[in-house]
């Protein structure tokens, strides 16, 4: 029986989905918006405002944005790449909310991100608890230092 794999990602400005739509290319996988019920704007990603919709809610841990939908049918698919944006060192808790809404038991999660300099930080212990059962792998965060490095794993992906 063949594997089949996902690539689900949360884009808050459009970078990360350019990404996901390189990692589902190459590894021929269908691919899925995590979006979050109110879009963010670009005022509330301002992440040097403390009082941001980001800053605010990266502050709380425990703080989970509802999803503007619930329809990724996972049940089909064995292996998960799980592409989003790094903030505060970790994903944003929309990726929490996504993970919490559904089954991820038995499954592998192979995380990418993108970031402006900064490598997962403490994402997988950030996670753990959002999708117990699963198999969290990093795979790699693309940024401006490492544009390399990134190609070089995409490349590798099959």
């Amino acid at each position: 029986m063949m594997k089949k794999t996902l690539v689900a990602y949360f884009s808050a400005s459009g970078v990360t989905a350019e990404a996901a739509k390189a990692v589902a290319e190459k590894l021929g996988a269908e691919l899925y918006e995590i979006r979050p019920a109110v879009p963010y704007t670009e005022a509330d990603l301002d992440w040097r405002d403390p009082e941001s919709r980001s800053s605010v809610e990266m502050r709380d841990p425990a703080f989970r944005p509802e999803l503007a939908a619930k329809d990724a049918e996972l049940a089909a698919y064995d292996t998960i790449y799980l592409g989003f944006p790094i903030w505060w060192h970790v994903a944003p808790t929309v990726i929490n909310t996504f993970l919490e809404a559904y089954d991820f038991a038995g499954k592998t999660i192979v995380l990418f991100g993108t970031a402006g300099s900064e490598g997962f930080g403490k994402t997988v212990e950030a996670m753990k608890d959002s999708c117990p059962g699963a198999v969290i792998r990093e795979g790699c965060v693309r940024n401006r230092n490492n544009g390399a490095e990134y190609a070089a794993w995409l490349e590798s992906l099959s």
